[in-house]
């Protein structure tokens, strides 16, 4: 079993920043693809970001790139998603999440490849 908890949401306005966190317990250590998916309202979740499990490699949706940053820290098995610029398009309960998949498969950037989820942090952005 893998548990997630996520943390660092809140209500902010357009242009504010944000830093979520996400800690990992269980059988993690066999995942290679870390991964950050957000679920808006009336939306099916979408990704975000992900990151190799050594840090090397990270992808972002396209709407991510250049506004939010990923990283991990294998030591506290916890990995963070810096959110600058923030829009009120970015409202939405953000999930951390774990596969065995590498991230360059396409599969890694869906959601149902995922088997366990947290119960995700909301963050909300006004105009």
């Amino acid at each position: 079993q893998v548990k997630f908890l996520e943390s660092g949401g809140g209500s902010v306005q357009a242009g504010d920043s944000l830093r979520l966190s996400c800690s990992a317990s269980g059988r993690t250590f066999l995942s290679e693809t870390w991964s950050w998916f957000r679920l808006g309202p009336g939306n099916e979740r979408e990704f975000v970001a992900a990151i190799s499990r050594r840090g090397g490699a990270a992808d972002y949706a396209g709407f991510a790139r250049g506004r939010f940053t990923i990283s991990r820290h294998n030591a506290n098995n916890t990995i963070n998603l810096q959110m600058n610029s923030l829009k009120p398009e970015d409202t939405a309960v953000y999930y951390c999440v774990a596969t065995m998949i590498p991230i360059t498969q396409p599969s890694a950037k869906n959601w149902k490849t995922y088997s366990f989820w947290g119960q995700g942090t909301q963050v909300t952005v006004s105009s």
